[in-house]
């Protein structure tokens, strides 16, 4: 299918929230596998590495799905690019968590981290994440990451045209406003939803509870859309 992203505009994968969306993830990389089992490779960077969130990965993953996983480990250590590029030749996709978005994107650039990552993207892995993991690869986020304790816009790597905000269902209003003023057009992606991508252009939206809302301010006025998938 060429390049994919699956980004998860929230929930709680310990407590299963994102379950049918990580269910169709790993179904996705069974048959990107085909014969052999299935890996995934999940980056952390955003959480600053945090271990108990690639453990709970690994359970939802390996444990509900029998694929293998493995981590890239990159904060506050030595850096084998050569090691880490072994692990990424090895993943059929690649699950980025949530986080500090904007920490995530310097710190990629700054390891040589992104290259690899879109390396993968351009050969045809599939790219998944949540939250920071989702919208670090639009041209522009709304994250708290930007600026302590508020919510603001920030430029993400521009690979996707568009802006978005992950948690729609949390910040709906706030997110409104800054859309109406604007005029811009932009995504929503609630909790327990993601937005499938492929080759650049949005294709479906996948629910585990949540939506997927396209925001239309061009008109000074808010136009709301639930989106379901091209026509």
């Amino acid at each position: 299918m060429g390049r994919r992203i699956i980004a998860i505009g929230g929930g709680e994968l310990k407590n299963r929230e994102t379950l049918k969306i990580d269910e169709y993830i790993a179904g996705e990389a069974k048959k990107k596998a085909g014969d052999r089992r299935a890996n995934g490779l999940f980056i952390p960077t955003a959480s600053h590495d945090c271990m108990p969130y690639y453990n709970t990965f690994h359970k939802v993953y390996t444990g509900l799905f029998d694929i293998k996983t493995d981590v890239a480990l990159t904060v506050n250590r030595e850096i084998n690019l050569e090691k880490l590029r072994a692990k990424f030749e090895k993943a059929d996709f690649i699950y980025v968590g949530g986080g500090n978005t904007v920490f995530m994107l310097e710190h990629w650039q700054k390891t040589g981290l992104l290259p690899l990552i879109r390396e993968a993207y351009e050969g045809g892995v599939l790219l998944c994440g949540l939250s920071a993991g989702a919208i670090c690869w639009f041209e522009t986020m709304y994250t708290d990451s930007a600026i302590e304790g508020e919510y603001a816009v920030h430029a993400g790597l521009g690979w996707i045209k568009g802006k978005i905000s992950p948690h729609y269902d949390e910040r709906t209003l706030d997110f409104d406003e800054i859309v109406v003023y604007n005029k811009w057009c932009a995504w929503g992606v609630e909790n327990c939803a993601a937005l499938e991508i492929v080759n650049e252009q949005p294709l479906r939206a996948i629910s585990g509870g949540g939506r997927v809302i396209l925001l239309d301010g061009t008109r000074n006025t808010l136009v709301k859309k639930d989106f379901l998938g091209q026509a």
